[in-house]
């Protein structure tokens, strides 16, 4: 996967045909930074609206289920993302973990199938604020990567990992940077130990509140390789701020 950073808007359950000009207004702005890697992931309803809308940067899905098709109402299998010409998904974002009981086995199967389709995957782990408090998180994130992570030849050249503090996202939270460099150390090694030297390559994206006042100060963390980017990536203003952040890091 490239070295650059990559910055990801997660648009969640938001958006309608209506913000693609927030999109288009993105994609203008991400060709002034050639030297960062930009990306969306809207709702299913907008992949292929959004993938004609933009020429600069990436388009992909926010899930996807482990089989390619079958009887799943309402879900979206990898194959559908590519088709509708998606790159890339999320999977193991905390609100599916969370809200819909995804285990980490599901996790790594749902990677698993969307490498199989053709796309590179984003693979979200992060623990709670109980689980910081009581000192256990990089155990808890440990044991995510080790559960979660698809196993396979040359998967790791198709992955990026984004550690998501749970208590983080949406709250406005961050953790320090002594927290953040921590962790990414600890996952870059976990990842070393799993894939051996191409663990070295995977980008370790931070999300969790990143908005434009912060972003330079996390993305100047050690291996820091990016941001995956919530509420902050629906307006293209704030957005593009943050991939400013990026291409001054990327400078430095």
């Amino acid at each position: 996967m490239s070295n650059l950073p990559y910055i990801v808007g997660n648009w969640k359950m938001n958006g309608s045909r209506a913000m693609l000009a927030e999109a288009r207004a993105i994609d203008r702005a991400a060709a002034r930074f050639p030297k960062v890697q930009v990306a969306l992931a809207p709702p299913a309803t907008l992949i292929i609206a959004m993938r004609e809308a933009v020429q600069e940067i990436g388009v992909g899905g926010q899930d996807c289920h482990i089989e390619a098709s079958g009887a799943f109402t309402g879900d979206v299998s990898a194959v559908m993302l590519r088709d509708a010409g998606a790159d890339f998904t999320i999977v193991g974002h905390s609100e599916r973990r969370a809200l819909h009981g995804e285990s980490d086995a599901l996790v790594r199967a749902k990677a698993e199938a969307a490498q199989a389709a053709g796309l590179s995957v984003i693979l979200c782990v992060g623990e709670t604020e109980a689980q910081r408090d009581s000192g256990k998180a990089e155990d808890v994130v440990a044991g995510q990567l080790d559960g979660s992570l698809p196993r396979g030849d040359e998967v790791a050249a198709g992955l990026a990992v984004a550690y998501e503090p749970v208590w983080a996202i949406g709250t406005g939270r961050v953790p320090s940077v002594k927290d953040v460099r921590a962790m990414h150390k600890a996952i870059r090694t976990q990842l070393i130990t799993i894939y051996g030297e191409a663990g070295s390559e995977v980008r370790i994206l931070y999300g969790g509140s990143v908005n434009a006042k912060n972003a330079a100060k996390l993305l100047a963390i050690d291996e820091v390789g990016g941001a995956l980017v919530g509420g902050a990536s629906l307006v293209a203003e704030g957005f593009t701020a943050i991939i400013g952040a990026a291409g001054q890091s990327e400078e430095a």
